[in-house]
């Protein structure tokens, strides 16, 4: 069970990597295409970074939680 947790909290960690770096990359896309004159390309990259940040990290938040959470359950049984 311990096993399976870390592989869940460890794929909860690179959800949110990759979520919060393609929500970095659609921030610079749209800053680069403001300067210049917003561009079909810098539309796109800003609108698919925003669909992968979302699919990344609303299961990654979640399940971070939930190991969060089974960590803290298992704590308190062990003590009470």
């Amino acid at each position: 069970m311990l096993v399976q947790r870390e592989r869940m909290r460890r794929l909860a960690s690179l959800g949110s990597r990759v979520g919060y770096l393609a929500l970095l990359v659609a921030i610079v896309a749209f800053f680069v295409g403001v300067l210049n004159d917003l561009p079909g390309w810098s539309v796109a990259v800003v609108v698919g970074g925003f669909a992968v940040a979302t699919a990344c990290l609303v299961p990654s938040i979640i399940l971070g939680y939930a190991v969060k959470a089974a960590a803290r359950e298992d704590r308190q049984r062990a003590v009470g």
